[in-house]
């Protein structure tokens, strides 16, 4: 029976699908076979036309001096040279050795010479060299025919690309990366100009230089030799890399300094910076300008405000003065009414004593009452007669009689617990059981204004200033001196005043009435009276003190013109003041100098 065919998909495995997929990439229908077929055929044209050159010099190579002999051109190569396959150098050998065999040679009556000197060794050399890929790599690093010169920057002022391009091209070969990016053109972008100088300043070279090695290692003796050998030969070669890696470096060095693309991005990418400094700059001054014109507009805003306020409060302040002016004028009103009404009713007396006295009483209830207060009394007297007058009168006395005796009750308790705090305040907490009289804070006072904060051992110098000047005989320490000054900077001025009136007052006790100053007249140098000068200012004491600079010794009408540096100031003020300093200074160097000696006696 016959069946009838049918169509099936069929797909490649193995090797079959490897060659599917190489057919696919390359855009061809034949089979892998084919094409392997196809390159063997396409290398086997190539040798069958591979032309090999003669080298005109080989009859006349020394063996011994193969180091320094071209092997491409000795087998015919120096036409391709590195680009040699095995197969051309194998098929160049080949017919090498066919043409110039000794034996061959000896049979043409041609003289040979004796066992290594004939120049065939050379061929022999140059193939063994060239069918090692290691050998011939070596070789291919000191290539003879290779241009090593590097273009100068003089070179490339006018034609950059013709000069640089076959130089990079040529130098490329050295590279262990494959697609080398070209030097391009004045159309390259900024991108593909920066790829190519960052691929060369990192560039990777496979170049080595071990065929220039002096010394063979394997003609070595010894191992110690041997070893001796190869650390020469690393470091020739280390060097030679150095050389050849700065060698690149300069090539592109100069042609990074001539290419006209980099001074085009450098004058775009200038061009661009200053574009956006400017617009940096103008979108500045226009957000200064905006602050500006915001900041006068809040500024008008508030001025209008306060102009606006300003005017409230004046209206305000004029409406308040008309009523307190109505008030007023009410309140004298009333007043007089109610004297009036009192002087016509004889002040509710017929005796003389009686009238004064109801007069005084009258004119009190006038200072103390309110306008409403005095418009119900005066309606009260008006619709009563005079013994309800005078009723309704003495009522309104007795209670403002009452008032000001609590008010004056409350003002002596407020001073007697004035009294008790500051007496408590003065005699406590002065350091263990010391009291401290009047005398000795007056000192305090004055040793604290005497030695400012600054001094040197501040405290120990104004113990021993009150330790040397009070009369009470009791000896203070510098910790009894702080917690007393801590404890007088706690009340209040009017307390300070108090101490020091008491101690005014004992010492008017014990020197008896002070003296009266006499009828003539005081001279001008100290006209005035020390309780009238008002306290010195720190700013006045240094207008002071720079005059005293400003004016020496020897200065003519040097007081009057002290005098008028310090405002508010006379010229009997200035040299009063002047000499209080003189007498401050010379007292505190006094009792620095007795802290000194009481330390150096204690040591």
């Amino acid at each position: 029976l016959l069946i009838a065919s049918v169509l099936c998909q069929v797909e490649p495995v193995g090797r079959w699908f490897e060659a599917f997929i190489k057919r696919r990439n390359i855009n061809v229908s034949a089979s892998f076979q084919e094409l392997e077929d196809e390159k063997e055929l396409s290398e086997e044209s190539g040798d069958e036309e591979l032309q090999l050159e003669e080298y005109p010099m080989l009859k006349t190579l020394d063996p011994k001096d193969w180091k320094n002999q071209d092997h491409y051109a000795v087998l015919g190569l120096g036409n391709i040279r590195y680009r040699a396959t095995q197969k051309q150098i194998k098929a160049a050998h080949k017919s090498m050795v066919l043409k110039h065999h000794p034996d061959k040679r000896k049979a043409a009556g041609e003289q040979i010479g004796e066992g290594d000197n004939d120049y065939f060794t050379c061929i022999t050399k140059a193939y063994e060299i060239l069918s090692d890929p290691v050998k011939r790599r070596a070789f291919n690093s000191i290539d003879p025919t290779f241009d090593n010169s590097v273009p100068s920057k003089s070179e490339a002022k006018e034609n950059f690309f013709e000069v640089f391009s076959p130089v990079f091209e040529r130098n490329a070969r050295w590279s262990n990366k494959k697609n080398v990016p070209k030097l391009g053109d004045m159309n390259s972008s900024f991108e593909e100009v920066d790829a190519f100088y960052s691929f060369w300043y990192n560039f990777d070279s496979w170049r080595e230089f071990s065929y220039l090695d002096e010394e063979e290692k394997e003609k070595a003796e010894c191992r110690d030799e041997r070893r001796w050998i190869e650390k020469q030969n690393r470091a020739a070669r280390a060097l030679r890399k150095k050389e050849e890696m700065n060698r690149i470096r300069t090539l592109v060095d100069n042609a990074y300094s001539c290419d006209p693309r980099i001074k085009k991005f450098k004058e775009e990418e200038k061009a661009k910076k200053e574009a956006e400094k400017k617009a940096k700059v103008e979108a500045k001054r226009k957000e200064q300008e905006a602050k500006e014109k915001q900041r006068q507009a809040e500024l008008e805003a508030a001025r209008l405000a306060k102009e606006k306020e300003e005017e409230e409060v004046r209206q305000q302040a004029l409406v308040a003065k008309k009523e307190k002016e109505i008030q007023k004028k009410a309140i004298k009103k009333e007043r007089q009414k109610l004297r009036t009404t009192c002087k016509n009713w004889n002040y509710f007396s017929d005796n003389e004593a009686d009238c004064v006295k109801m007069m005084e009483e009258v004119e009190k209830l006038c200072d103390r009452l309110e306008l409403a207060s005095l418009q119900c009394l005066n309606e009260a007297l008006t619709s009563t007669t005079r013994e309800g007058g005078k009723a309704a009168v003495v009522k309104q006395i007795e209670e403002i009689n009452e008032q000001i005796r609590r008010e004056k009750e409350e003002a002596e308790a407020r001073m007697r617990q004035a009294t008790k705090s500051s007496e408590k305040s003065t005699t406590g907490g002065a350091g263990g059981s010391k009291n401290w009289p009047e005398d000795d804070l007056q000192l305090l006072i004055k040793a604290v204004n005497l030695f400012p904060a600054g001094t040197n051992s501040r405290w120990e110098v104004i113990a021993n200033y009150m330790n040397l000047h009070s009369t009470t005989g009791i000896k203070r320490t510098a910790k009894d001196v702080i917690n007393k000054a801590k404890s007088l900077q706690k009340l209040d001025p009017h307390q300070k005043d108090d101490i020091n009136k008491k101690a005014f007052d004992k010492f008017k006790k014990e020197h008896g009435v002070v003296p009266q100053m006499d009828s003539a007249a005081p001279s001008e140098r100290f006209e005035g009276s020390p309780l009238d000068s008002s306290p010195w200012t720190t700013e006045e004491q240094k207008l002071l003190e720079q005059a005293l600079k400003t004016y020496p010794v020897n200065t003519p009408e040097r007081w009057e013109k002290i005098a008028a540096a310090v405002p508010g100031r006379s010229k009997k003020d200035c040299m009063k003041r002047y000499k209080e300093l003189v007498e401050m200074v010379k007292a505190k160097k006094a009792a620095q100098e007795q802290v000194m000696n009481a330390t150096k006696v204690k040591k």
